[in-house]
C-alpha cells in the first residue's frame, strides 16, 4: 500500500567536475571509501582521499574485446578487487530491475566473459563472488548455481527449485514488505553458502488478466498472502560446496507462523538471523552454528504495537539491522522502546543491554565507522519535515550535529562502506538539490573544489511551511503550494495531497510539491500536504504508533481535522476542495470523499486499497492485527464500507496488470457504486503495474486524465 510518488532528492545523482573530468554517478566499492564512476564505458575508480588521480581499470575497447554488449547497470567486486561482475540487460520483477546478465572481468589481464552463458538470456539474478575469489555463485529460476572462475565449469547446489519453491530469493509479500530481495550469502571462508528457501506452496494465487498481449486472453499468477492468509514457510539453510549438503536451522517456532527477514555470517562458523513472529510485535535475535544449525537465543524484545526491524520507509534492500562493534563483543540495535528510535549496544552474550543514543528525540542509525567509534543517525530534533546528520560516539556516548548550520533543510547521505566519506544532498522549500562528497570528519567538503552553489528550484509556484493543530490537540507538520501571483484577499481553490500511512511522509523539507498537482497551481490553486499522526516522521514513538489498529481511522480523522482547521483560511473557497492520493493514499482519499463529503468535493484516486482485507498479510497484520482479532476496525477502515454517501466528483484510475493493490480493488469499488446508483469517472490502464507508467504514452495520458477532470469539476482562479 505504498506511496507512489517520486522523491527525486532521496536519489538525485550529483554531477562533479575536476580537471576535465564528469562524474555523473557515484558508487563505491566494498569495504572501502574508493568509488568508481562509469565514463563513457571507461570504469574509472578513485580514492575519496586523492580524487585528482584517476584509475581505469576496464576500459571500453576490453568490453568491446570480450563481447560484451548492453549497458553497465551495476558492478559487483570480489573481495581483493582485481575482478569485478557487470550487470547488464536487466529484467524486471516486481518492482526493480534484479533478474539480467551478468559479466566477469579479470582487471589484471582485461578479459572477460559472460557467465551462466548457456542459460536462459537475462535470467541471473544476485549474482557474487566467493570470498576466496575461486566461484561466483547465482540464482537462476529459483535456483542457487556455483560457477567456478577458471574453468566455468557450472554446478546446480539447490535442485528443488519451482514457482513454488523459492530458494536464494524470495516470494511477492518478502521483497514488498520486508525489503528482502537477495536470499543468500556466502561464508567468510568460501566454502559455504547461506540461503533462505521459501515455501509458498500454500500461498494462493491472485490472478491478474491479460487481455491484449495475445489472441486469446490469459491469466497471470501472483503468489499473494492476503490478510489473514497464514505466511509462506521460510527456512534457512547452509549449503557445503565441498559435499553439496545442506544443513538447516533449527530456528524455534513454526515455519509458517514467524518471518525470517535478515540473516548474515559474523565469523566463518556462525549466522546471526532476526525473526518475527506473525503479528510483528516480537523480535528474536538468534547466534546460529552453519554446520550443526543449533540456535541460540541472544536477544528478545516485544511490544504492545509492531516492531521496526529496519527502516521499511526507506526504500532500502536487504540491510542487516546489526552493526557488529567492539571486536564481534556487542552489536547496535536500533528501538523505540523507550519513546524515541534510539540505538543501543547489546552483548552479544545477550547478557546486557546499553542505551547509547540518549537524547530525547528519535536518532535513526545511518552508518558506523569502525576506526572512529562514531555512530552516525539522522535526526530532526525541532523540525519533522527535516533531517540532518548527527554523531555519538560510542564509548562517550557524546551526540553531536554534523550537518554544518548552512544546510537547512532535508539531507541525505550515502556512505562509503567504512562511513569514513559520504555523497552529501541538501535541499529545501527555497534551495534545489545540491550535492558534494565529504569527509565524515569534521564534515568537511573534498569535492567540488569550489564555493557551495544553493541555487533556487525553477518552479512558478511558491512553497512555504505551516502548522495546524486541530481540535483533538494534534499539530500536524504542512506544505502549501501557492501561484506567483496569490492574492490573500482572494479565495482559491484547494486541492490536498495525501498519503498517511506508515510507509511515507508527504510534508518534506524539499523544493518540488507533488507533480500531478504542482502542473495546477499556476492556473490557481493552492495545494496542501499534511503528515497525519502513523506517520514515519520524527515525532516519537507515541506519534507514529497511535496508528496501530487504526489505519484509515485515525489518519482519515486528522487530515479532514486539519482540513476544517484550513478552511477556516481567508483565502480559501470552501466550494471547491480537491484531494487526491495514491496506493495508500487512494484509499484516504476514498474516506475522505465518502465520509466528508461537505469538505470534499472533488478527488483522484488512484490504485487504492478499497478493502483492507484484499491487501497482503506482512502489512496489514502488522499495522492492523490479524482480522479475526480487529475485524469492526478493518470494516470501519475500509473506503467501502462508506461507497454509498459519495456526492462528490470523483474520479478513480486503476491498471489491471497491479500486482501490489490489485484491480480487484477497483471492480469491488465499482460494484458498490452501481449497486447505490453513484455517478463517478473511471479510468482503467490495461496491464499497467501500481505506477501505471508502463506502455507509449501512458504517463502523459494519466497526467491529462488527471488535470482534465480537475479544472472541470473543481475549476481554477481566484475569486
Amino acid at each position: 500500500m505504498k506511496k507512489f510518488v517520486l522523491i527525486i532528492c532521496l536519489f538525485a545523482q550529483a554531477i562533479f567536475a575536476q580537471n576535465s573530468i564528469n562524474i555523473d554517478r557515484l558508487d563505491w566499492l566494498p569495504n572501502s571509501h574508493l568509488l568508481w564512476v562509469n565514463e563513457q564505458d571507461n570504469i574509472t575508480v578513485y580514492d575519496a582521499n586523492q580524487l585528482t588521480g584517476k584509475k581505469v581499470v576496464l576500459n571500453k575497447e576490453q568490453l568491446k574485446a570480450a563481447g560484451f554488449q548492453g549497458k553497465i547497470e551495476k558492478l559487483v567486486w570480489n573481495k581483493t578487487q582485481d575482478k569485478v561482475l557487470i550487470f547488464t540487460n536487466s529484467k524486471k520483477v516486481w518492482r526493480a530491475n534484479t533478474k539480467g546478465d551478468y559479466w566477469i572481468f579479470d582487471l589484471v589481464s582485461g578479459k572477460g566473459r559472460q557467465i551462466g552463458k548457456n542459460l536462459d538470456p537475462s535470467s541471473l539474478m544476485f549474482a557474487k563472488f566467493s570470498n576466496d575469489s575461486k566461484n561466483v555463485a547465482y540464482v537462476y529460476k529459483h535456483n542457487i548455481y556455483l560457477e567456478n572462475i577458471d574453468t566455468g565449469k557450472i554446478k546446480q547446489l539447490t535442485k528443488d527449485g519451482t514457482a513454488k519453491i523459492i530458494n536464494g530469493t524470495f516470494d511477492w509479500v518478502y521483497e514488498e514488505e520486508l525489503n528482502a530481495r537477495d536470499g543468500f550469502r556466502w561464508s567468510p571462508d568460501g566454502n559455504s553458502i547461506a540461503f533462505w528457501r521459501v515455501d509458498a506452496t500454500d500461498t494462493k494465487y491472485h490472478l491478474m488478466m491479460n487481455n491484449t498481449d495475445s489472441l486469446y486472453s490469459f491469466t497471470v499468477p501472483v503468489e499473494y498472502p492476503k490478510a489473514g492468509e497464514k505466511p509462506s514457510s521460510v527456512k534457512l539453510g547452509v549449503i557445503n560446496i565441498a559435499s553439496d549438503k545442506t544443513n538447516w536451522l533449527d530456528i524455534p517456532g513454526k515455519a509458517s507462523n514467524n518471518y525470517l527477514p535478515r540473516m548474515e555470517w559474523t565469523a566463518n562458523n556462525e549466522l546471526m538471523v532476526i525473526q518475527l513472529n506473525r503479528h510483528q510485535n516480537e523480535v528474536n535475535v538468534y547466534k546460529c552454528v552453519a554446520n550443526t544449525g543449533i540456535a541460540n537465543r541472544i536477544y528478545q524484545e516485544k511490544n504492545n504495537s509492531w516492531i521496526d526491524v529496519f527502516d521499511s520507509s526507506s526504500g532500502m534492500y536487504d540491510g542487516f539491522p546489526c552493526t557488529i562493534v567492539d571486536n564481534g563483543k556487542a552489536f547496535l540495535w536500533s528501538s523505540d522502546a523507550d519513546g524515541w528510535m534510539h540505538v543501543y549496544k547489546i552483548a552479544m552474550d545477550g547478557k546486557s543491554k546499553e542505551l547509547i543514543t540518549k537524547e530525547n528525540f528519535d536518532t535513526c542509525f545511518l552508518a558506523y565507522n569502525q576506526a572512529t567509534k562514531t555512530i552516525y543517525t539522522a535526526a530532526s530534533p525541532t523540525d519533522a519535515t527535516q533531517r540532518y546528520l548527527y554523531e555519538t560516539n560510542l564509548d562517550t556516548k557524546i551526540t553531536k550535529r554534523s550537518t554544518p548550520n548552512q544546510y537547512e533543510g532535508t539531507n541525505v547521505y550515502r556512505f562509503s562502506p567504512d562511513a569514513a566519506f559520504a555523497k552529501h544532498t541538501n535541499s529545501n522549500i527555497n534551495r534545489n538539490w545540491n550535492s558534494r562528497l565529504i569527509s565524515l570528519q569534521n564534515h568537511e567538503k573534498i569535492y567540488p573544489n569550489d564555493a557551495d552553489s544553493f541555487s533556487a528550484p525553477k518552479r512558478d509556484y511558491t512553497l512555504e511551511k505551516f502548522k495546524v493543530k486541530t481540535i483533538d490537540n494534534v499539530e500536524l507538520d504542512g506544505i502549501m503550494a501557492k501561484p506567483l501571483d496569490f492574492d490573500a484577499s482572494k479565495k482559491y481553490p484547494l486541492f490536498f495531497f495525501v498519503y498517511g500511512e506508515p510507509m511515507s511522509a508527504v510534508a518534506n523539507d524539499v523544493p518540488y510539491f507533488n507533480s500531478f498537482i504542482t502542473a495546477l497551481i499556476p492556473k490557481g490553486y493552492i495545494g496542501i500536504a499534511l503528515d497525519n499522526r502513523g506517520t514515519p516522521v520524527f515525532k516519537g514513538t507515541e506519534w507514529r504508533k497511535s496508528i496501530y489498529k487504526n489505519i484509515g481511522i485515525i489518519n482519515t480523522r486528522d487530515q479532514v481535522m486539519a482540513a476544517k482547521e484550513i478552511l477556516k483560511w481567508n483565502f480559501i473557497d470552501t466550494d471547491r476542495v480537491a484531494v487526491h492520493g495514491w496506493s495508500g493514499g487512494g484509499a484516504v482519499t476514498l474516506n475522505l470523499m465518502f465520509q466528508y463529503p461537505e469538505i470534499y468535493k472533488t478527488g483522484i484516486a488512484i490504485a487504492a486499497v478499497t478493502d483492507q482485507h484484499f491487501y497482503d498479510n506482512i502489512y496489514t497484520e502488522r499495522y492492523m492485527g490479524l482480522p479475526t482479532e480487529n475485524e469492526a476496525a478493518y470494516i470501519q477502515a475500509s473506503p467501502i464500507t462508506y461507497a454509498k454517501n459519495l456526492k462528490g466528483n470523483l474520479l478513480y484510475i486503476h491498471g489491471t496488470g497491479d500486482d501490489n493493490v490489485h484491480y480487484k480493488n477497483a471492480e469491488v469499488l465499482i460494484n458498490e457504486l452501481v449497486k447505490y446508483d453513484k455517478m463517478f469517472d473511471l479510468m482503467i490502464y490495461p496491464n499497467r503495474t501500481h505506477g501505471i507508467n508502463e506502455g507509449e504514452g501512458t504517463s502523459q495520458h494519466l497526467a491529462n486524465t488527471f488535470m482534465k477532470f480537475i479544472l472541470k469539476y473543481s475549476p481554477p482562479g481566484a475569486k
